[in-house]
């Protein structure tokens, strides 16, 4: 069942259930940290509408720099004003930020360590027609590995918005993942958010297998969950929000607990967030696991739900891992 004492949007499985792009969260949080902070300021790479920096833009014109095309330029001019005291959000397409700048990414800002938020949007197939020349399935691999850099993949708009403001104030390097399409908004105003923390979203009192997922397939993994409770089959869902730094403490729990673990990501399989949760188990409690994601394929042109269902991340998909386990 629904884990209630975190206050979750209980109409989620509704045919009418509220979908928003998980963007537009970014875009308001930007702006109530800039309300909220003089010294945030935001940088664009010539897509301002799409990444969801434009209603800073209008409200902080002076506090907006729009670098046109140059990705590499993004991230080093941000780096500069870092060193200035600023916060700087640079926003962009994942695919080229951090997918086309990593190496300034990787020197001007986490070798300085300077606390510039990279947010990363239209991450994942579910960009659909644009192909995959756009759809970054790469870019939690690329960013995890980089020291000094936090990690967020939040799941809905609403923690998109959290995640932003919390951001602020790490005084670190950030990544932020971000989804193009709409989809369900899973939590509410009044669900808690700590960056660095995973929560239970669907409780078992025998869980057999534990689910962690992150960004927005997690709806897909609660769904999952939904229908195997019909079937006599108890699940634990964790939202994996943070995929670096790991909540060690949960994700171990979880594994003592349930003895297995499938992990569920828009990703690819190999460096993603399933790799991460691996390597923190087979070091702690080793247990079987099964790992949804794209595998070691590249992306294509489709819609988002087909491409969802094609490259295996669907619900069907997590219950047979399930059962496969099992």
């Amino acid at each position: 069942m629904l884990n209630l004492n975190l206050k979750l949007n209980t109409k989620m499985f509704e045919k009418d259930a509220e979908q928003i792009p998980i963007r537009k969260g970014f875009g308001e949080g930007l702006v109530l940290a800039g309300e909220k902070n003089p010294q945030v300021v935001a940088l664009s790479a010539d897509l301002t509408e799409s990444a969801q920096a434009l209603p800073f833009k209008e409200k902080f014109p002076n506090r907006f720099v729009q670098v046109g095309i140059a990705e590499q330029n993004l991230a080093s001019v941000a780096s500069g004003l870092a060193a200035m005291g600023k916060i700087p959000f640079i926003t962009s397409y994942a695919m080229f930020s951090p997918g086309r700048n990593w190496e300034q990414i990787r020197t001007t800002i986490c070798y300085n360590n300077r606390p510039v938020k990279i947010v990363g949007s239209h991450a994942g197939v579910s960009v659909g027609p644009d192909g995959g020349t756009h759809q970054a399935v790469e870019d939690l691999a690329l960013m995890r590995i980089l020291p000094r850099m936090i990690v967020l993949s939040p799941c809905d708009a609403l923690e998109a918005k959290k995640a932003t403001l919390k951001s602020v104030d790490t005084n670190t390097p950030v990544y932020i993942r971000l989804a193009r399409e709409k989809t369900p908004v899973m939590t509410t105003a009044e669900t808690p958010f700590e960056i660095g923390k995973a929560q239970i979203f669907w409780t078992s009192e025998k869980p057999q297998v534990g689910i962690i997922a992150t960004g927005a397939l997690l709806h897909k993994a609660l769904s999952a969950a939904q229908t195997l409770e019909k079937e006599g089959i108890e699940v634990e869902v964790m939202n994996l929000s943070t995929i670096k730094p790991l909540d060690e403490e949960a994700i171990i729990n979880l594994a003592k607990k349930t003895g297995k673990i499938v992990t569920v990501e828009e990703h690819q399989i190999a460096g993603g967030m399933g790799s991460a949760v691996a390597e923190l188990l087979v070091k702690n409690f080793p247990v079987p696991m099964r790992f949804i994601g794209v595998n070691d394929e590249f992306g294509q042109s489709g819609t988002p739900a087909e491409l969802i269902e094609h490259y295996g991340m669907g619900e069907k998909d997590i219950i047979r891992a399930i059962r496969n386990l099992l």
